[in-house]
């Protein structure tokens, strides 16, 4: 028989603020799992903060090496976010850190996946770019950096392409 599991307690609309500058200072601990804890909580509460929204997609992208579903539950976030800016950069952002993610973690295939994924931030981050307000920069930041670790990272390329033609039984 299972254990019955408490009931979740809902924070009051007071508590918000202070509540995501916890989220913050959890993901700055590296405590990814506090900070998205929390950000369910707010969004119990206020469903439509972009700030908890944001909080939230970023705490799951930093345990993106403990977690197999983390691109999947980040992207699901996407058209919460307001406006096609936000939606565009942080796409690009979820990209480039599993890009990060899979080269740390190494293995079979992983540098090609890792371009992939690259790939689409790099794009991400392009349609960023002709969307952003003036001064706001981020995007192409964003972009410089996914070029670097392209450069610096040999393991990570373009899966080669097989000739189907060349496949014998």
């Amino acid at each position: 028989m299972p254990i019955p599991v408490p009931a979740l307690k809902p924070l009051s609309k007071a508590a918000i603020d202070g509540a995501l500058e916890r989220a913050e200072r959890y993901r700055l601990l590296n405590e990814p799992s506090q900070a998205e804890s929390i950000c369910l909580d707010i969004l119990e509460i206020d469903p439509d903060s972009q700030k908890a929204l944001v909080l939230l997609l970023l705490a799951i992208t930093d345990a993106f090496s403990e977690s197999p579903d983390g691109v999947a539950r980040a992207t699901a976030l996407l058209p919460r976010l307001s406006g096609e800016y936000n939606r565009a950069y942080y796409d690009g952002l979820i990209h480039e850190r599993r890009a990060r993610a899979l080269v740390a973690r190494g293995g079979p295939g992983s540098g090609y996946v890792a371009y992939a994924a690259l790939m689409r931030a790099m794009n991400s981050f392009e349609r960023a770019e002709a969307l952003r307000a003036p001064g706001n920069d981020d995007s192409i930041l964003r972009y410089n950096a996914c070029v670097r670790l392209l450069k610096s990272t040999p393991s990570i390329q373009e899966a080669p392409r097989v000739d189907v033609s060349d496949l014998t039984e």
